[in-house]
C-alpha cells in the first residue's frame, strides 16, 4: 500500500476571499480512512504559530490522525498575520465582518476528502482561546464534528441550538486573565470591542443540559504542581457531567494558577498569556477523548 507523510500549504476560495490552512498528514497507509482534527489558533495568531505552539504534528504521528491548522481572517485579503475566527460573540474583525469559519471548514474537510481517505464519523475540533471558541461553534451550529475539545475559550455564541448531542471537553484555567473564566470583559485593551465573555461553567452547563447529562458535575481529586517544578502552585481538578444522550458527555480539566495557555506546551510567553503548566498533556488527553467518540 502507498504510504502518505506531509506537510501540506494549501488553499481555496470560500466566501469571496482565498482562504488558506496546513495540513499534516501522519505515516499511515494512504488507503485506511483517517480522523481528522481541525486545531483552530488564537486571536491574532495564524496556522502556522497555532501548529508550532500546541505541538500536534508528534501526536498525530504517534496516533494516525491528520491535523489541520486553518488561518483565520484579517482586516485586509491576503494577510497573513493578527487573524480572528467568527466563533459567534468573538472576535473582530471576523466577528465583524460575519466571515462564515464554519462554512469555511466543511469546504476544508471536502477538498481533504478529494486527497485523502477521511474517516467521516471521527472528525473533531480543538483551538486555542478565540480557536477554542470557533471549536465550540462548530459543534453548536454544525454537525460536522464528532467532539470538540477546546482550550482557554469558552462557549460564546449568540444562539445555542445544537442538532444532536456533542461530547464536550475543555481546558480552562480560573486565572487566566484574557478569556476569564468567571466571565465579564476582557482585559482593558480589548474592552469595547467584543461583548464580555460568559463564564466557562455556565457554557459547559448548557452543553451538558442539552447532551442530558446529570445537572452535577462529578469532580476528581485535585493534582496539585510538585514544589520547585514549574507546576509549583498550580492545581489541577476534573469535573466530568454524564455520560448522557448516545454517550456524550461533558469534561472540564479545571487549573488554578495556569494562565491562558496550551497544557502540555512549554513554549508559552508568561508575559503576555501567563504561566505554562504540564499537569495535563492537552494533546494526549483530547485524543483519548476523541478516539473514545466517534459519530454513531
Amino acid at each position: 500500500m502507498r504510504r502518505v507523510e506531509s506537510d501540506w500549504q494549501l488553499s481555496l476560495p470560500f466566501g469571496g476571499r482565498t482562504r488558506s490552512f496546513l495540513v499534516h498528514v501522519p505515516p499511515q497507509a494512504a488507503t485506511a480512512p483517517l480522523p481528522v482534527v481541525v486545531n483552530f489558533h488564537g486571536g491574532a495568531s495564524n496556522a502556522v504559530q497555532q501548529r508550532r505552539y500546541s505541538g500536534m504534528n508528534a501526536t498525530a504521528d504517534r496516533h494516525g490522525f491528520v491535523v489541520v491548522y486553518p488561518d483565520g481572517t484579517g482586516v485586509r485579503p491576503g494577510q497573513r498575520r493578527f487573524l480572528t475566527f467568527n466563533a459567534g460573540r468573538c472576535c473582530p474583525p471576523a466577528m465583524l465582518n460575519n466571515v462564515d469559519d464554519v462554512g469555511f471548514t466543511r469546504a476544508i474537510i471536502d477538498m481533504l476528502a478529494g486527497r485523502l481517505p477521511v474517516d467521516g464519523r471521527r472528525i473533531y475540533a480543538t483551538g486555542m482561546s478565540n480557536g477554542g471558541m470557533m471549536a465550540h461553534r462548530l459543534a453548536a451550529d454544525s454537525t460536522l464534528v464528532a467532539a470538540v475539545a477546546p482550550v482557554a475559550g469558552q462557549l460564546n455564541v449568540a444562539t445555542f441550538a445544537p442538532r444532536r448531542p456533542v461530547p464536550v471537553l475543555e481546558f480552562h484555567s480560573v486565572d487566566d486573565a484574557r478569556a476569564r473564566y468567571g466571565g465579564g470583559e476582557s482585559p482593558p485593551a480589548r474592552r469595547g470591542r467584543f461583548p464580555a465573555f460568559p463564564p466557562v461553567e455556565e457554557g459547559l452547563a448548557r452543553w451538558a443540559a442539552h447532551n442530558g447529562c446529570p445537572p452535577v458535575p462529578v469532580v476528581s481529586p485535585t493534582i496539585t504542581g510538585a514544589r520547585g517544578t514549574m507546576n509549583d502552585g498550580q492545581t489541577l481538578t476534573v469535573l466530568s457531567y454524564g455520560p448522557g444522550r448516545g454517550g456524550a458527555e461533558v469534561v472540564l480539566y479545571k487549573f488554578t494558577g495556569v494562565g491562558h495557555v496550551w497544557p502540555g506546551s512549554t513554549q508559552s510567553l508568561p508575559v503576555l498569556l501567563g504561566r505554562p503548566t504540564t499537569l495535563a498533556d492537552a494533546n494526549e488527553v483530547m485524543w483519548k477523548f476523541f478516539a473514545a467518540h466517534p459519530l454513531a
